[in-house]
């Protein structure tokens, strides 16, 4: 099942999750290539990395992921809109 819609740019995509996603959807992963992340819109999500407690994210926020380390996400209060550009 798919848990996000992607619209692909040149130098970046945007990466949409609905707010009526469950939460139990939102699994662990780890990615291919190095991530800059920017929230351009969600209130109370998190994220967690391996090891680590889920920290809220904000609006604004940039987040580096780095590639093949494990994350999740955890369900806010609305959809969340993320600018993600893979190095």
């Amino acid at each position: 099942m798919v848990v996000y819609n992607d619209k692909h740019y040149d130098q970046y995509f945007i990466r949409e999750f609905k707010e009526n996603i469950d939460d139990i959807e939102l699994v662990w992963h780890r990615d291919y290539n190095d991530r800059f992340i920017e929230v351009l819109e969600g209130n109370n999500w998190r994220i967690q990395f391996d090891n680590d407690i889920p920290k809220r994210i904000y609006e604004g926020d940039t987040l580096y992921i780095p590639k093949m380390v494990f994350h999740r996400l955890h369900k806010g209060n609305d959809q969340l809109i993320l600018k993600i550009r893979e190095i």
